[in-house]
């Protein structure tokens, strides 16, 4: 479910690429992981993980990329 316009807000103003924080994992797919910080969901790809990502478990991460205008971002192990 994509982020309401409030939480997407609230996330860009609180974070910016290279912050470290611990998200939770709440998807694994075959090519990555969807890791929720805050109220807003990113993406971890697989290639850039030493070991799989389990759903459920929290993080730590650090924000690797922000796009404003597709309203993604991307988290690699911090």
């Amino acid at each position: 479910m994509p982020a309401t316009d409030e939480a997407w807000a609230a996330f860009v103003a609180r974070y910016q690429v290279g912050a470290v924080v611990h998200g939770d994992v709440v998807s694994v797919v075959p090519f990555g992981a969807f890791v929720r910080i805050g109220e807003v969901d990113g993406f971890a790809p697989v290639r850039e993980w030493p070991t799989p990502l389990e759903e459920g478990a929290v993080v730590p991460v650090r924000i690797a990329a922000i796009d404003a205008d597709t309203r993604r971002f991307a988290v690699h192990p911090a």
